[in-house]
C-alpha cells in the first residue's frame, strides 16, 4: 500500500530561517499515515473510537536536505510490513524531485488499557 499527499509549508512550521523546523517533519508523517487510511476507506476517528489506538513505538529519521516556508511538499507513505499488533511505514518528502527526508515508524496496536491488541482489518474498503 502507496499513498502520496501534497501540501504546502505552513510558516509557523519553519524556525527562524523559514527553514522547516526538524520536529515538524513528525507532523507530516503522522499527516500521510492519517490520509493514506482515509483514502482506502478507513477513518482514524473511527478505529480510535472503537477502541484501539495506533501509537509510534518507533520512528528513525534521515534530514537530507531542507525545506523552506511556502514549498510545495509531497510526502509519500507505504506500508512495508503487517504484524498481529503491529506495523511499519516508510516515509519520502519531496520537493519536486529532491528527496529532503526519509523514515522508518514502527506503528503499534493498543487497546483503551494501553495492552497490545490485534490491529484492525484496514484492507481498502
Amino acid at each position: 500500500m502507496r499513498h502520496s499527499l501534497e501540501f504546502r509549508v505552513a510558516y509557523q512550521e519553519t524556525d527562524g530561517q523559514r527553514r522547516v523546523h526538524h520536529a515538524n517533519y513528525l507532523n507530516y508523517f503522522e499527516r500521510g499515515r492519517v490520509e493514506m487510511l482515509r483514502s482506502i476507506g478507513h477513518d482514524y476517528k473511527a478505529i480510535e473510537d472503537s477502541g484501539r489506538m495506533l501509537v509510534v513505538t518507533e520512528m528513525n529519521v534521515r534530514y537530507h536536505a531542507p525545506a523552506d516556508f511556502d514549498d510545495l511538499l509531497t510526502v509519500t507513505t507505504e506500508v512495508l510490513d503487517v504484524r498481529k499488533v503491529r506495523m511499519r511505514h516508510r516515509y519520502m518528502i519531496h520537493r519536486g524531485d529532491t528527496l529532503l527526508v526519509e523514515a522508518v515508524s514502527v506503528i503499534a496496536c493498543l487497546d483503551v488499557n494501553g495492552k497490545p491488541a490485534r490491529l484492525p482489518d484496514l484492507s481498502p474498503t
